[in-house]
């Protein structure tokens, strides 16, 4: 008596089909262009103030943040941007 009496069919699983990617509805990937223009608009802002006004502890602070943020969310907007495919 073989010991593995129950086999599997071959056509009992069907590999063709490809699973469909479900997107994600954040709200930086519904809208990434505008979050990457807010994320280069903080990078503009922190250098500023990196720059101008970082005489003070506070505003070096709030620089670093503000340049931090700025790259975190630029980078973020950008990947989850939508890829062009050149035909």
């Amino acid at each position: 008596m073989p010991a593995n009496k129950h086999k599997r069919k071959a056509s009992s699983h069907t590999k063709g089909k490809a699973v469909k990617k479900i997107r994600s509805t954040g709200l930086v990937v519904s809208h990434p262009k505008l979050f990457f223009s807010v994320g280069l608009f903080l990078v503009g802002i922190g250098a500023y103030l990196l720059a101008f006004e970082s005489q003070d502890n506070v505003m070096f602070g709030v620089a670093m943040l503000s340049l931090i943020v700025g790259v975190v969310t630029t980078i973020y907007a950008n990947f989850s941007a939508p890829n062009k495919k050149i035909a």
